[in-house]
């Protein structure tokens, strides 16, 4: 299932980011605890080289619990620091604020060497669509400082929000890449809802979904919906349908409505913690 969605409003989106990283301390990247390595956008790891990094693996609540430490554990690894949270719920937030000082200790440092005190870090936070920049910031300033949907793209511009005298953070609008190089990577950021879904084939969507956790979560479906896993994916959501009274006119199971059903269940945790990538 070949993937590609790259708005125009990406193209200035990022022209702009490559211009205002000159004037932060800090990169905050949130990244989807479900997917951590998908929903990466490469291009900033080029434009944060020079930068303190700070990973935030957000709706960790959403992924599998061992899986997350794993990741934690492997961004240590490469030498960025990573904090596992859910910014909708606030879990993990209070780690937050010691982190960032933590990132920018160095920086911090150099400038008390230089004299400057209480210069407040700056920091850009960046990440895919629907990634949960907007909630994350919104509850770390504890107001409505920037605007949140939970659908990609509601972030347009750039915006400058004051937390306190310490830290002030620049929210920018989820960009992707041009083109994803492997395939699994666009259905991957699909099946977590990064992609506008008007784009896509859902029933597709739907078959890779459901592949997916034969494999690496045998068990689940059978005890969400009382299907049996072993058929092929489209006699699944045929039974799907069926279990939960999907049923067009006639009789027939609707399976679109099953497609949709589905993909909410996945998206929302209602099919546990699901952790589509391991380090």
């Amino acid at each position: 299932m070949k993937i590609q969605w790259y708005p125009g409003h990406m193209t200035k989106a990022k022209r702009t980011m490559e211009s205002d990283i000159k004037l932060v301390d800090l990169v905050i990247e949130l990244v989807d605890a479900r997917v951590p390595a998908s929903s990466r956008n490469p291009d900033i790891d080029r434009l944060a080289q020079h930068k303190a990094r700070l990973v935030l693996l957000n709706k960790s609540d959403l992924a599998d619990e061992s899986i997350n430490r794993q990741w934690e554990a492997w961004f240590a690894s490469q030498g960025i620091l990573a904090v596992r949270l859910n910014a909708k719920s606030g879990t993990g937030m209070k780690a937050v604020q010691g982190a960032i000082q933590e990132a920018c200790k160095e920086k911090m440092e150099r400038d008390r060497r230089r004299g400057i005190l209480n210069r407040p870090v700056r920091a850009m936070v960046v990440g895919i669509p629907n990634v949960g920049k907007s909630t994350f910031i919104n509850s770390l300033a504890r107001k409505a400082a920037a605007k949140t949907g939970n659908k990609p793209g509601v972030t347009k511009g750039n915006q400058w929000i004051r937390l306190n005298k310490n830290v002030e953070l620049l929210d920018t609008p989820g960009i992707l890449w041009p083109r994803f190089e492997d395939e699994t990577i666009g259905v991957h950021l699909a099946l977590i809802g990064s992609v506008n879904d008007e784009i896509l084939n859902l029933e597709e969507l739907a078959f890779e979904g459901i592949q997916i956790l034969q494999k690496i979560y045998p068990g689940t479906l059978k005890e969400r919906y009382g299907v049996e896993e072993g058929e092929a994916p489209y006699k699944i959501l045929t039974s799907i349908a069926q279990v939960r009274n999907c049923i067009q006119k006639g009789g027939e199971a609707d399976t679109d409505k099953a497609v949709r059903l589905f993909l909410d269940d996945l998206r929302s945790g209602r099919l546990g913690g699901i952790s589509l990538e391991r380090p």
